[in-house]
């Protein structure tokens, strides 16, 4: 790691409340982002606020937590970052994702067995993250799959895990040991 994390167990009282409230375990516990969140710590004047709209956003999306664990491991897929693929995998589980949908996830392009509005989100999603714009074909075709207000949530998910994407790249975070039983994102990480 090219910084070391601090000790989340030294978090303030108010960030480990914000963090309760994330649905589900998947990323309580012992599957908590223990060595990320260490990271971020290093600059507690952004970090309360972050994880305040992080949670916040996760909550009040139009998504459901299936439907982000989605959009989350594609993006996990596209920066190549092993350490959201490892934390967002129990989480995905928890909220029905099989395994042929994780391996669907891995495929590019998508693989199959996902239904139309799924498709829309993986699909707007790749093409945010590939061409940092999405087509006027790929607009029309799948427009009608989401609100307007929904449109926003996307990118916003988005805009946030190209954040802990990139912060785990570059810091090289390493997994935490207690996520070795998860198959990493390939091999080699």
């Amino acid at each position: 790691m090219r910084i070391d994390p601090q000790n989340v167990d030294d978090m303030r009282q108010e960030w480990l409340d914000t963090l309760q409230r994330i649905p589900g375990d998947g990323l309580k516990g012992r599957y908590a982002p223990r060595h990320v969140l260490g990271m971020l710590m290093h600059n507690p004047d952004t970090l309360g606020a972050f994880l305040e709209h992080w949670v916040s956003s996760k909550l009040d999306m139009g998504f459901t937590v299936r439907e982000q664990e989605l959009v989350i491991l594609r993006m996990a897929l596209h920066y190549d970052c092993n350490y959201v693929w490892k934390h967002h995998v129990p989480v995905a589980q928890e909220f029905g994702v099989s395994q042929s949908e994780l391996d669907a996830v891995r495929e590019i392009p998508l693989g199959k067995g996902f239904g139309s509005r799924e498709t829309a989100l993986l699909a707007l999603t790749d093409e945010m993250v590939l061409h940092r714009n999405v087509s006027d074909a790929s607009w029309s075709r799948y427009r009608g799959e989401l609100s307007d207000s929904e449109v926003i949530d996307l990118i916003s998910l988005v805009s946030q895990y190209v954040l802990f994407s990139l912060a785990n790249n570059v810091l090289r975070v390493d997994v935490e040991r207690n996520l070795d039983e998860i198959e990493p994102l390939r091999e080699g990480l």
